[in-house]
């Protein structure tokens, strides 16, 4: 992991403001989702992105039944021969 150098106190109410040159760089917005994940004894922020619940991938997804799913999966689900 590498150190940014930058140092930020946690405030009152548990917030902590991500730099502007972080932000940027990450391309995160106001109203953006972040995901926090532990690691250890290390704190991760990463920039939310739905992804496939089969394949993980973040690209051309669409709502079924409130599950997202990639177009390629769609495709091979709707390829499956389901018997009676």
């Amino acid at each position: 992991m590498k150190s940014t150098g930058i140092i930020r106190r946690v405030d009152e109410l548990g917030r902590v403001v991500i730099p502007m040159e972080l932000r940027n760089k990450f391309e995160i917005a106001e109203k953006d989702q972040i995901e926090i994940y532990v690691e250890g004894s290390n704190i991760i922020l990463k920039k939310y992105e739905p992804n496939c619940i089969f394949c993980g991938n973040s690209k051309k997804l669409v709502d079924y039944k409130g599950k997202l799913i990639c177009s390629k999966c769609l495709k091979q689900m709707n390829e499956l021969k389901i018997e009676e």
